[in-house]
């Protein structure tokens, strides 16, 4: 049922004997229950308990999963898991948009959703497509997904291995990290560019610069 048709529901049938009623959980002609779950903010009924339904005020809707599993927060005005309690970064209204990616709503979706490093949102499975797919960075800001570190420490290695010809050894180029949006003067690598500030590679470069004397 549309989420923004529910709270207008005023009367509900009972499928067993036909008494047209208020919304309630046990029908009041033959006692009847609608539903082992019931929410009267909602006007929702639901069976299958297991799923751990429950009503959240700050959301204003019934979520899945277990009310003692997961928090409200008020500044991204979303439900998220007690394991980001302390971690997530707060982003205004972060479920309230489409993810990125398959561009389905977020907010209400019935699928598990993965908070990035930098606090957007995007469906879990998603998120593993573009793993997949070897793209590790956040489709709405292009700052790092994950802990990149290990995959910086060999880059590292990698550029250390292969030197570029004389005719680079001194072109200097301009970039502008993705993680700390620190801008700096580094030497070209056809590999990548160093953010000297981060150590990320996440970066890409905005101009030549000088060359280094």
């Amino acid at each position: 049922m549309n989420r923004d048709l529910t709270g207008a529901v005023a009367q509900v049938i009972c499928s067993l004997c036909s008494k047209e009623q208020d919304v309630q959980q046990n029908c009041s002609s033959c006692g009847a229950c609608m539903g082992k779950y019931f929410c009267k903010v909602c006007k929702f009924f639901d069976d299958d308990v297991s799923k751990g339904q429950y009503h959240c005020d700050g959301c204003g809707i019934c979520r899945t999963g277990g009310v003692e599993n997961f928090f409200h927060c008020d500044k991204c005005g979303c439900c998220y898991s007690n394991v980001l309690k302390d971690s997530h970064h707060c982003v205004e209204r972060a479920m309230h948009h489409n993810c990125p990616v398959c561009f389905e709503y977020l907010f209400d979706s019935t699928k598990d959703i993965s908070v990035l490093q930098c606090g957007h949102t995007i469906h879990l499975e998603c998120m593993n497509e573009m793993r997949a797919h070897h793209h590790f960075s956040c489709p709405v800001c292009s700052r790092s997904a994950c802990d990149m570190s290990a995959t910086w420490r060999k880059l590292d290695e990698e550029v250390a291995a292969t030197p570029m010809p004389d005719i680079y050894q001194k072109h200097m180029v301009w970039i502008l990290c993705n993680d700390c949006s620190a801008t700096s003067s580094v030497r070209f690598h056809v590999l990548g560019h160093k953010c000297p500030a981060c150590s990320s590679y996440n970066t890409r470069e905005t101009r030549a610069a000088c060359p280094r004397i």
